[in-house]
Formats: structure tokens, C-alpha cells, sequence
């Protein structure tokens, strides 16, 4: 099983940037699509951004399209999230997994593995 580490969050002011690390385990880090999450106080868990195994494909939330960019390095186990022009908004801890790429398309996402600690944004007005 492919255990996730978070990190790289922090505060920052509106139209600021961050970029997040998922650090994976495991040998078949590779041969998952990977997907992040963020969870605002008293909201549910929403979808953010996913790829695909080869990098080759990627899909977002339509709150961050133009703004966040996932990218990964099969090479060092990592997927990362770049997210500029930072609002409010995008205050949450943020989560990674390993997802089905399909159902992300869909609409109906499917994650594959266990929810790490995740890394705490804050965006400050």
C-alpha cells in the first residue's frame, strides 16, 4: 500500500503562491493517477486536481482551472500542486491520493488509498 506525506503549506496573502509536495512509499507509485483534495472548516472534502500515471493527462476542479497546476516525478515518488493567484477561498488542508482517473473525468471520483495528514493553506484577504 502507498502511504502519503503532505507538506509545503503555509500562510500566505491573496494572490500569493505555494507549492505543494505528496511524498509517496512504495514501489508502484508509478502506476497510479494521483489526485488533491482540500477540506475547509466545516466543509466536506472536495476534489482539486488530478494526473495521471505518465503525467501524460490532467483534470481540475473548475475553482482552480488557470490557477493550480499538478504535476509528478515517477523518478522521486512525488506529485506536487502549484497554486497561484491564491484567494481566500483556497483556505483548507489540502490531501493527496492515489485516485481512478476515469471516475475523475466522470465527475464521481474514486481514491484508492488512505488520507494522510495533509498540509494546512491559509490565504489571508
Amino acid at each position: 500500500q502507498v502511504q502519503l506525506v503532505e507538506s509545503g503549506g503555509g500562510l500566505v496573502q491573496a494572490g500569493g503562491s505555494l507549492r505543494l509536495s505528496c511524498a509517496a512509499s512504495g514501489r508502484t507509485f508509478s502506476s497510479y493517477a494521483m489526485g488533491w483534495f482540500r477540506q475547509a472548516p466545516g466543509k466536506e472534502r472536495e476534489f482539486v486536481a488530478a494526473i495521471s500515471w505518465s503525467g501524460g493527462r490532467t483534470h481540475y476542479a473548475d475553482s482552480v482551472k488557470g490557477r493550480f497546476t499538478i504535476s509528478r516525478d515517477n523518478a522521486k515518488n512525488t506529485v506536487y500542486l502549484q497554486m497561484n493567484s491564491l484567494k481566500p477561498e483556497d483556505t483548507a488542508v489540502y490531501y493527496c491520493n492515489a485516485v481512478i482517473f476515469t471516475t475523475v473525468v466522470a465527475g464521481s471520483v474514486r481514491t484508492l488509498g488512505s488520507w494522510g495528514q495533509g498540509t494546512q493553506v491559509t490565504v489571508s484577504s
